[in-house]
């Protein structure tokens, strides 16, 4: 298994502060499930199983919870049911790739650098197929990753359910805890974790209503579920103005990296 994996991350040296990324829409502009679907398996066999499911898809797209979790599981199964795993993991590793120099997010891969520079434990927690989520991750340099997990069968062959849970809402936060206890990250000899989380959807709440710092990086302001927690971009601009950037001017520190201070402004 991937060394990000959850059971598999290496043990971090005193880490007193962990930040916890989204992917989709958060990291990156835009889902990542569809084009996935359709990079792995052709955009016909895709649009087949979607229109089979369409009454499924579009109540689980108005009413959402646990509706989204099985309606989502449903296409799985449909599209993925019999392919070999290794062909799945090839497939993924590419796309984690592509999808990242299309749709890479410069505001939120700027604050992720800057968790990194302080040395900080990083994370990205994903309702996204983990077998892209991964590579993902790797390419980003983040000391870990959670999300959903697929289910293999007899001969090496998915079955096209969860391994578990959809890795949203509740469980976002329940796998990331449980990361932390595995990782040793609640071991280290600190007092205690002071937790980040950055979403942009309503299956990110629970984990930023967890957190110490809860950020918005959605696009839909006070119209959005996480429209009680300072936005992203604002927290960005404050910071600027306090540190007297001129964001006209060229920026003449380490390019990527945003200095920012370890407390989000009220």
């Amino acid at each position: 298994m991937c060394p990000l994996a959850e059971t598999e991350s290496p043990t971090p040296a005193r880490v007193n502060t962990v930040a916890a990324f989204d992917f989709d829409g958060t990291l990156t502009n835009g889902g990542s499930v569809f084009p996935f679907l359709i990079d792995l398996c052709g955009l016909l066999p895709v649009l087949r199983a979607t229109a089979s499911l369409s009454p499924t898809l579009i109540r689980s797209a108005l009413q959402g919870g646990t509706a989204a979790d099985t309606a989502k599981e449903k296409l799985f199964v449909r599209l993925f049911r019999g392919m070999p795993e290794e062909k799945l993991q090839r497939k993924a590793e590419a796309f984690a790739h592509k999808h990242l120099a299309k749709h890479l997010r410069d505001d939120t891969r700027r604050r992720l650098q800057w968790h990194q520079q302080q040395g900080h434990y990083t994370v990205i927690v994903s309702a996204s197929p983990e077998s892209y989520v991964i590579p993902a991750g790797q390419e980003l340099g983040v000391d870990g990753v959670v999300a959903t997990r697929l289910a293999v069968g007899g001969g090496g062959l998915l079955t096209g359910g969860y391994e578990g849970k959809n890795c949203r809402g509740a469980e976002k936060y329940a796998r990331l805890t449980g990361h932390l206890r595995a990782s040793g990250v609640f071991d280290s000899g600190t007092d205690q974790v002071e937790l980040w989380a950055y979403g942009n959807s309503r299956g990110d709440l629970r984990l930023l209503s967890a957190a110490d710092h809860g950020v918005d990086a959605g696009q839909l302001g006070p119209l959005g579920r996480l429209r009680k927690f300072p936005r992203l971009r604002d927290v960005m601009r404050k910071v600027e103005l306090a540190l007297g950037d001129d964001p006209s001017q060229p920026d003449e520190r380490q390019p990527g990296v945003v200095a920012m201070p370890t407390t989000a402004p009220e």
